[in-house]
């Protein structure tokens, strides 16, 4: 059971933008219809962004640096009492990207440009095509004698404007207002998707009944068995010395 939450930002960007929490996900699948917008500079010729960053933190003037234009997706389980635990990643050269799966049964390791099989894998630009849609691995890297490890598989749309289309398509991050161009509806999550503390009722019939509902049962059935036994024991020696006083 988790409590699965998307992180997303490019690489060189400091800020990074997270989704909402899907909470309780007993699957494993997270539902999160979450819109991330990035805007940055692009130098086409040089295939590259430009970011302008204070070379520390008390100098005046900012530099330029310059980064190939990389979408880094991770997965987290947000955890409350202790750190929140990292699932997974992919990183999107958005130049030079691995082709999207149309299902998700498709995806596999062997999907990314270095896969361990050294299988050739098609690659395609979102400059170019300008928007894309698909499935995509989510993986952890292995150790100095481990593979990578598949834990995971993301569905995405990756979508790259220009400047004025950006201004004419206006968009919030997240489902924020202009929720438009597209519009998205809160994600389809199932009835145990919740935070316990806040649905205490909830809690109750999903996690506590749900999961233990044999054993509050088996209890009640004991203590009825028991209640009754005693009553016997505690009612037997009365009824027991009637029945001698009525023979004598």
């Amino acid at each position: 059971m988790s409590d699965i939450y998307i992180k997303g930002w490019l690489k060189g960007q400091d800020k990074k933008q997270k989704t909402d929490v899907h909470y309780r996900s007993l699957n494993g699948e997270g539902n999160f219809n979450w819109r991330f917008i990035f805007p940055f500079k692009y130098l086409p010729a040089e295939e590259v962004m430009v970011i302008s960053k204070k070379e520390h933190f008390f100098s005046l003037d900012k530099h330029e640096e310059k980064h190939p234009v990389t979408f880094v997706a991770q997965i987290w389980d947000n955890d409350i009492f202790t750190p929140d635990d990292f699932l997974g990643l992919v990183e999107l050269n958005l130049n030079f990207m691995p082709k999207a799966n149309k299902f998700a049964k498709s995806v596999s390791l062997d999907d990314l440009p270095d896969n361990e099989k050294g299988k050739p894998v098609p690659m395609v630009s979102l400059f170019d095509q300008k928007n894309v849609k698909g499935w995509w691995p989510m993986y952890e890297e292995g150790g100095p004698d481990q593979p990578r490890e598949l834990t995971g598989k993301c569905e995405m749309e990756l979508e790259i404007l220009s400047k004025e289309d950006a201004e004419a398509k206006p968009a919030g991050k997240g489902q924020e207002e202009p929720n438009e161009n597209p519009h998205l509806d809160p994600a389809n999550r199932p009835a145990t998707s919740f935070l316990w503390f806040t649905s205490p009722w909830k809690s109750l019939r999903y996690i506590i009944w749900n999961n233990y509902k044999w054993y509050i049962l088996g209890g009640f059935i004991l203590l009825l068995v028991v209640a009754m036994v005693g009553l016997f024991i505690y009612s037997a020696p009365g009824a027991l010395s009637e029945k001698l006083i009525a023979k004598l």
